[in-house]
């Protein structure tokens, strides 16, 4: 039988991973595509009003889905009270959007939000649909059907949003782009997913499931309004473009280390939550898991910065050289990711979930504040101020475990630095190749292949304890396929 779950849950990993590599592979390559097409004030439009959708999102994501995922004994009527009490939340939710649709348009001063709004926030009712049959594949771990789904609709609005792109019409190709995209995801999740509501409601499962799912909608909600602030501030005092460039800077940086970032926090926290009553061994592995994140990132990081004048030009044409500044600050802001996962991870194993709160409250407070300050200074101060309050979490981040596990932040920096110097040397010897005139091809492989020339063989000559270890890990895996 144990055998059985793992094997399980291995199969589950393996397509879930292969949905999410598969969709993320798919976005990138057509994002590149329409930005060629189209120009930086469509994808300002289009973060204007994502940002309140994305607010009205978590309503849909987060909660009573959850709820019925977490209960142990949900049955057929657990689903379909939830089913129906979500569409019914997202019929009232759209309804408020599109009412309130001339006052984001008065809002941002800008008519032709008032239509986009109205027609994209209908993808808010298309989640309420797709919800719970999202709930039944987690709960029941068909993790298969995700990847038919996923694959299906992202395939079909990429053939959708560069048709309509290429045709001219502009923001709206964005607009067909996302709508299609959940409405055919939708649509085979339905046709693969053999579950249906049926006609049960009851008010007293609703307000169980409530019970718990509203704290985590309340965080969600929280969170998201929070990430989302600095779109909005932006896109109300400065211009839509400003905006579009801010998010096209932050998106490089941020799909490489995400997908890093979350594989060390599945990983991390279980694995020390297991070892937290040995100090020691919690140090070790912290340790373990900042100097090997560090090692792989910096030199991606850095390499992006310094080679990011031809990475633009190749991938997104001279029309979005103005990214430049924002892909170099956020480049940097982005390599320190994983140092605040795996200290936040540390303290969550040695069960001080009341530190977590405080310095979260503490980060928060410190990052509004330099967004105030920021914000009559320009956008790229913005971007600026994200760094700097970066900086200041890692150590509010690093603080209790100086004495949770003896590992503080100087230490930490430490184990950092040589890594991060020897990534800096490598930008610094692929910088000139930007003011070089030639094939823009030739010139970033170049870039990408000095860089990592220099940034491996220095590892080695210098005998970076992280390059052996990685190294053996490879050299290990070969050897037993």
């Amino acid at each position: 039988m144990a055998e059985g779950v793992k094997q399980k849950v291995v199969s589950n990993l393996a397509w879930r991973f292969a949905e999410r590599v598969g969709a993320q592979a798919v976005q990138f390559v057509v994002s590149i595509v329409l930005a060629r097409i189209l120009a930086p004030e469509a994808y300002g439009t289009i973060a204007l009003v994502t940002v309140f959708i994305t607010i009205l999102q978590v309503f849909v994501d987060s909660g009573l889905g959850n709820a019925l995922i977490q209960k142990k004994n949900a049955d057929s009527l657990d689903f379909s009270t939830v089913f129906y009490a979500n569409v019914a939340l997202c019929v009232v939710l759209y309804i408020i959007l599109f009412l309130a649709a001339p006052l984001i348009a008065n809002f941002y001063n800008d008519p032709s939000l008032i239509a986009i709004t109205r027609v994209l926030g209908l993808t808010v009712v298309v989640s309420g649909i797709k919800n719970v049959q999202q709930a039944y594949v987690s709960r029941h771990l068909i993790f298969k059907k995700f990847f038919f789904s996923t694959l299906a609709g992202t395939i079909g609005a990429a053939v959708i949003g560069i048709t309509m792109a290429y045709n001219g019409f502009g923001v709206w190709a964005l607009v067909a782009q996302m709508l299609f995209n959940l409405t055919l995801d939708t649509i085979v999740l339905w046709i693969t997913v053999k579950w249906r509501p049926t006609l049960q409601f009851s008010f007293k499962r609703l307000g169980s499931l409530f019970s718990f799912g509203w704290k985590l909608l309340v965080s969600s909600i929280i969170g998201t309004t929070y990430q989302n602030i600095r779109q909005l501030l932006i896109g109300k005092i400065y211009s839509s473009t400003d905006l579009a460039l801010f998010n096209r800077g932050k998106q490089f940086p941020n799909i490489i280390v995400e997908n890093i970032n979350k594989s060390i926090d599945s990983v991390l926290f279980p694995t020390l939550s297991n070892e937290q009553e040995d100090k020691r061994r919690v140090k070790v592995m912290t340790r373990r898991a900042i100097k090997t994140s560090i090692f792989i990132i910096a030199p991606l990081m850095m390499g992006l910065a310094f080679a990011s004048t031809n990475i633009v030009r190749l991938l997104l044409t001279d029309k979005w050289l103005g990214c430049v500044p924002f892909l170099c600050v956020f480049s940097v802001t982005f390599m320190f990711y994983p140092l605040h996962t795996a200290n936040l991870n540390a303290i969550k194993a040695k069960g001080r979930s009341d530190l977590f709160l405080g310095l979260e409250v503490i980060k928060t407070v410190i990052d509004v504040v330099l967004l105030l300050i920021s914000i009559r200074f320009g956008v790229i101060a913005i971007a600026i101020s994200l760094l700097i309050s970066s900086f200041t979490s890692q150590i509010i981040n690093s603080w209790p475990n100086k004495k949770l596990i003896d590992y503080g932040y100087l230490e930490q920096l430490k184990d950092m630095a040589p890594s991060i110097l020897l990534a800096v040397v490598m930008g610094l010897v692929i910088l000139p190749l930007n003011f070089v005139e030639g094939p823009l091809l030739l010139l970033t492989l170049a870039q990408i292949l000095i860089g990592a020339v220099i940034y491996i063989v220095g590892a080695k000559v210098l005998k970076f304890e992280m390059f052996d270890y990685i190294l053996g890990i490879v050299r290990e895996r070969v050897g037993k396929r």
